[in-house]
């Protein structure tokens, strides 16, 4: 049965939460008709996009992360912005299931008319990114959302991934949880557009600011990826009622946007980010057509076995492999 289109166009243009969330489930659709529907809907949205404030957030579990952005989501909501927040759940490799809690853990957000929360799970994407954020963002932005934040679940290369699609990338640590700069990846420090020290609060405020020198320490001896901006190193408290670190926080990726606006650094950012997505696409899609290719699914486990049983060599059985490939004119 075919799917309009329209319909789905026309619920997320105007802002209606509910058609964002049935639009969003059926991008995330592994059907053939939804995703043939959801093609011309992204085409018909696209023109709408491109006008939020693109916001990763990663750490180690444990940081607060939610908590945080809980924190940053409510403060934003109360000035008047829209906020999407796109969760990345590790799914399960057993089950495929995910936990998709984070409705529960950020309880005061969800319940915000101006915030939309939306669990993703990461599948069998590589790095845990789910394999749809990328649309999602795009149809959250055409609904009016000024603000999308994406969480990742802070292992692997999902880091990576979300650094590829987001205007700036920060990178929660906490202090007192051993060798700080060991607890940090460089080539996490190295996508950071800045580090904030959370939990910066009572007596862990010294550990705090002691760990925020190690991290300047650690940046100071990286090359900028360009001279319109080095990344701070911040410190917050995200149940502060205050709001004070994350208010210099959100201060920091306004100075950010603004200042990369005006280079015309952000806009060529997102033409690179919108040509790696093409080539993610195109090798994601080369896969799925081999795995599902006839001749492929008919000898591939006689090959498995040979190179299992130490009877073929893998470069050899990778050529033959792809072979069949060539011999069969199709890809």
């Amino acid at each position: 049965m075919s799917i309009e289109p329209q319909p789905y166009i026309d619920g997320v243009l105007s802002g209606d939460t509910r058609a964002l969330a049935k639009t969003i489930t059926l991008i995330e659709s592994a059907l053939p008709e939804h995703q043939k529907a959801a093609k011309v809907i992204l085409d018909e949205l696209l023109p709408h996009t491109g006008r939020a404030v693109r916001l990763g957030i990663t750490g180690v579990p444990g940081v607060g992360k939610s908590t945080f952005i809980e924190s940053l989501g409510t403060m934003l909501v109360g000035e008047g912005y829209r906020v999407g927040v796109l969760a990345i759940d590790p799914s399960s490799r057993r089950s495929g299931g995910s936990i998709l809690a984070d409705k529960t853990r950020m309880e005061k957000l969800s319940t915000e008319l101006n915030a939309f929360i939306r669990p993703s799970p990461s599948g069998n994407t590589l790095g845990g990114v789910a394999r749809k954020t990328r649309e999602t963002m795009l149809v959250c932005e055409a609904a009016g959302f000024d603000v999308m934040i994406i969480e990742t679940v802070g292992v692997g290369q999902s880091e990576t991934a979300v650094a590829s699609m987001v205007d700036f990338f920060l990178v929660l640590m906490i202090a007192g949880a051993g060798d700080e700069i060991q607890g940090i990846k460089k080539g996490i420090i190295e996508l950071a557009d800045a580090i904030a020290v959370n939990k910066a609060d009572g007596d862990n405020i010294e550990k705090a600011m002691a760990a925020r020198k190690q991290y300047e320490t650690a940046l100071h001896f990286l090359s900028p990826v360009t001279l319109t901006w080095s990344p701070p190193v911040l410190t917050c408290n995200s149940l502060d009622e205050t709001l004070a670190g994350i208010r210099a926080i959100w201060d920091t990726v306004l100075d950010h946007r603004e200042k990369f606006t005006a280079t015309g650094e952000l806009a060529e950012k997102r033409r690179r980010q919108a040509l790696d997505w093409m080539w993610d696409l195109i090798h994601e899609g080369l896969r799925d057509r081999f795995h599902s290719h006839p001749e492929i699914k008919k000898h591939l486990p006689r090959f498995l076995r040979e190179v299992e049983g130490g009877t073929a060599a893998p470069t050899v059985t990778a050529s033959e492999l792809l072979f069949l490939l060539d011999n069969s004119g199709t890809v």
